[in-house]
């Protein structure tokens, strides 16, 4: 008796849905509409922080007072990060872990970027970082850290980095480029 192949079917079937939910997303992309996607993230488990020092997930409406066009929000208050672009869309918003010093809130422009690791103040070894402003000769940057881990601010330093998981440090990186404008919120 000969079995029939079940896993070839199943893995034809698996390709035809999979081309079939690609065809749907590229008809609406060309007819301009959106399909609806969650913009939210959760923050990463990391065994260093407390629960205390992990930022809690939060709504991810736009804030009313962060101007308009395309830039990069940050809420000091909610520790959040919304990339919009041009039509005032939230791309993507995502919590972040804030460093001990704080910019005032303003708009700022991304004003350097370096890609490759390197060691932040905190001794972490950090990558994908946007800077934006320094306070008190202490400059203020986007990073995440290499390991993808979310320590707590080093106790006694002062530190301007705003701390993100690995794939929203990426796509802050990509979003960010020198000139992108940032407005940070309370």
């Amino acid at each position: 008796m000969r079995a029939v192949p079940a896993p070839k079917v199943w893995v034809g079937g698996l390709t035809v849905g999979a081309v079939a939910a690609v065809v749907v997303l590229a008809v609406q992309a060309d007819k301009g509409t959106k399909p609806s996607v969650a913009l939210t993230s959760r923050p990463s488990v990391s065994a260093s922080p407390s629960p205390s020092a992990r930022p809690e997930p939060t709504a991810t409406a736009v804030p009313d007072a962060s101007g308009t066009g395309r830039r990069i929000v940050y809420s000091l208050g909610e520790k959040r990060v919304w990339l919009v672009d041009a039509s005032d869309a939230a791309r993507r918003s995502f919590a972040v872990w804030p460093g001990t010093v704080d910019p005032a809130p303003g708009t700022y422009s991304v004003s350097l970027r370096r890609g490759e690791p390197r060691t932040g103040s905190d001794g972490v070894r950090i990558e994908h970082i946007v800077y934006f402003t320094a306070v008190n000769g202490v400059n203020v940057a986007f990073s995440n850290a290499v390991d993808g881990s979310s320590p707590p601010p080093a106790g006694g330093v002062q530190t301007g980095g705003i701390r993100m998981r690995t794939a929203d440090g990426s796509a802050l990186w990509t979003f960010g480029e020198t000139g992108t404008k940032v407005v940070v919120v309370n």
